[in-house]
């Protein structure tokens, strides 16, 4: 593996969208409005940067991979 110019093996870091599942002290602070139309809170995922920069907050899993790369973006599970 090779790391140049904040790309490792031709990927562009800036290029990829981290998802994980939402913590719960994250969704304890989000605005109540922000969650009335979510049907089950413990479905959302968080897409971040890799420096944690948060992009979107989605519900489910499948959606969030989706809108990253509807934005070009390559998606990458984080546990």
């Amino acid at each position: 593996m090779t790391y140049e110019n904040d790309t490792i093996t031709g990927v562009d870091l800036s290029k990829i969208a981290y998802i994980r599942a939402i913590e719960v002290n994250e969704l304890r602070s989000l605005p109540s409005e922000a969650l009335e139309t979510v049907n089950d809170p413990d479905s959302l995922f968080v897409l971040t940067t890799g420096e944690g920069q948060k992009l979107a907050i989605v519900e489910g899993r499948d959606a969030a991979f989706k809108a990253a790369e509807m934005n070009s973006l390559t998606p990458l599970s984080v546990h």
